[in-house]
């Protein structure tokens, strides 16, 4: 396997999944041994369930963090935060993530988009708050309120029938609608926005790469070229600088 040479590139565009923590000790949210057990996420990682049962959202916000502050970044995160390092000042780096986890940012990644948020943060449940979301890793037993307010705090995350944040849908879309290079990572891609990304980055006439354990079924017609295999084990093969 030849290592991808990046000197050639201007503005390189990286989306990460569930994939490229599996080597952290973070189990899939679905199936044995997954985050979700017996429970119904859609019915519980929900906007209404926070306003009618905010204790079952920390509930599984607890599980999750306890897991995350357990969890180390792997060499799949190491060797993306080594990319953007290696980069000059004249290309453009930015990472998408779907993961909540924060280990590219304790990887060393800098110009990070945490599409879903971040699980080990905080904000205000009312919109309309003045309270700053702030890094959290308390394992609350009970609801947490609001120091401004009073209202329910709630993990800084976006719940399945949410949206994602404004900023971080602009980001990603100002970065693909000019990218060069394109690499889907640990993630099929097939959750939207997410699936729109490499279909705008074919568009751009960028490079498309999808990096995964297992192949797309069916086939993207979009990503121009594969590689299978686990993610902490490829990346430092192909980005090697």
């Amino acid at each position: 396997m030849s290592p991808l040479d990046f000197s050639s590139y201007r503005k390189i565009v990286v989306l990460t999944g569930a994939g490229v923590s599996v080597a952290s000790g973070l189990p899939p949210y679905r199936g044995a041994g997954g985050l979700w057990g017996d429970l119904d996420p859609q019915a519980v990682a929900t906007k209404k369930s926070l306003l009618e049962t905010p204790e079952k959202v920390w509930e599984l916000c607890k599980k999750q963090r306890t897991q995350v502050l357990q969890s180390e970044p792997n060499p799949a995160h190491q060797a993306l935060a080594a990319l953007e390092a290696s980069l000059l000042p004249s290309q453009s780096f930015l990472l998408i993530t779907q993961n909540v986890d924060g280990l590219h940012v304790r990887a060393g990644s800098k110009k990070v988009v945490a599409l879903h948020g971040e699980i080990c943060r905080t904000r205000c449940s009312q919109d309309a708050c003045s309270l700053q979301p702030f890094e959290d890793t308390q394992l609350y037993d009970e609801v947490p309120h609001c120091s401004v307010c009073s209202s329910p705090l709630r993990p800084d995350i976006v719940l399945f029938d949410e949206f994602i944040p404004v900023d971080a849908e602009w980001a990603t879309k100002r970065a693909l609608r000019d990218c060069d290079l394109f690499l889907a990572i640990g993630t099929s891609g097939t959750i939207s926005p997410a699936s729109n990304f490499v279909r705008s980055a074919d568009y751009a006439g960028a490079r498309t790469i999808y990096i995964n354990l297992a192949a797309m079924d069916p086939p993207n017609p979009y990503f121009h070229e594969s590689y299978l295999g686990k993610a902490e084990e490829l990346l430092p093969q192909l980005f090697s600088f």
